[in-house]
């Protein structure tokens, strides 16, 4: 390769990592997010059952009070199509007056059999209903503020997250290589996120990132044990791209943060529709070696995987 091809692929990849920097680094406020559907916060003594008409029942406590919410009315997910809604979930926090003008807990006949569904994160509890779909409740820490910053009692809250569905679970395929980002080289993942064969994404966003609307899914990205501090802390988290359902983030220093590579990688992101919420989680890499021919021969092959994934759209383009 002659020195003007040599200055060319290396502007190339300095463009390459400065977008992915600028699309995919910028601080963001998680706001909307249908899917699996927010039922409360900071729960406890959760308890999950199930109707013989497929409404659900969620008991627990929070700050030593106890709540009754119920949950009828969607399953699964609708795939990405503007100018109409994802299903929903509708629900009563009164315990069924809202819903039909008498004290539904009071009667309220648990049919959810035992949960022999797939195995899923973040699990609090889960049945089969009546119809053979399957109930599941997910608690996790959506909010935390990105870069391992510390987090405040609101951001930090645990929420409990309810889903419904037949069928197979939301796939979240991830994979990991390096970007060359001006002298240095820094650990990269990309991958897509689909449902039954079909892409995940939305049609509107802020500019830093948070859906506008039901169809959006953020990713939220951990890392273990970096620069960050000892433990899980939230490097960042960042949308899927339209339309593919593709994304791509590499672990550069962003302003006063150092880069957040750890020792393991983390991704969670909340299901279409009702689906559940999916997990990936990986060791780290490491560092790059330019001398190593696997390393060499990896590099290369992801770079072809990550076109693949990208097809006609421009971000996340390796070449």
């Amino acid at each position: 390769m002659d020195a003007l091809s040599v200055r060319r692929l290396a502007a190339a990849r300095l463009a390459l990592a400065a977008s992915c920097a600028l699309v995919l680094g910028s601080m963001l406020v998680p706001s909307r997010a249908d899917g699996s559907q927010l039922i409360d916060r900071d729960t406890q003594s959760v308890r999950l059952q199930v109707s013989a008409d497929n409404v659900a029942q969620i008991t627990y406590r929070v700050g030593g009070r106890a709540r009754r919410v119920l949950a009828w009315g969607a399953v699964n997910a609708l795939r990405p199509t503007s100018g109409r809604r994802q299903v929903a979930f509708r629900l009563d926090y009164s315990g069924g007056w809202r819903r039909s003008r008498t004290n539904e807990s009071q009667r309220f006949r648990d049919r959810c059999r035992p949960y022999d569904g797939p195995a899923l994160s973040w699990l609090v509890a889960a049945c089969k209903g009546p119809d053979g779909s399957y109930w599941a409740l997910q608690r996790w820490q959506r909010m935390l503020p990105n870069y391992g910053v510390r987090a405040s009692a609101t951001r930090a809250a645990w929420e409990l997250r309810l889903s419904r569905w037949t069928g197979p679970l939301p796939l979240l395929q991830v994979w990991r290589d390096w970007v060359f980002y001006g002298s240095g080289s820094y650990e990269h993942l990309f991958g897509r996120f689909t449902y039954r064969g079909q892409p995940v994404y939305g049609f509107r966003a802020t500019p830093t990132g948070s859906p506008l609307d039901g169809w959006g899914r953020n990713l939220y990205l951990d890392t273990f044990d970096s620069a960050y501090g000892r433990g899980w802390r939230r490097e960042n988290s960042f949308l899927t791209h339209r339309t593919g359902g593709n994304f791509c983030y590499g672990f550069f220093p962003r302003g006063s943060r150092p880069p957040g590579t750890g020792k393991r990688y983390r991704i969670t992101v909340i299901g279409p529709g009702v689906t559940p919420d999916v997990t990936w989680e990986q060791p780290a890499l490491g560092a790059y070696d330019p001398g190593n021919s696997a390393h060499v021969a990896h590099e290369r092959r992801m770079r072809e995987v990550e076109d693949e994934l990208s097809g006609a759209g421009r971000l996340c383009r390796r070449r």
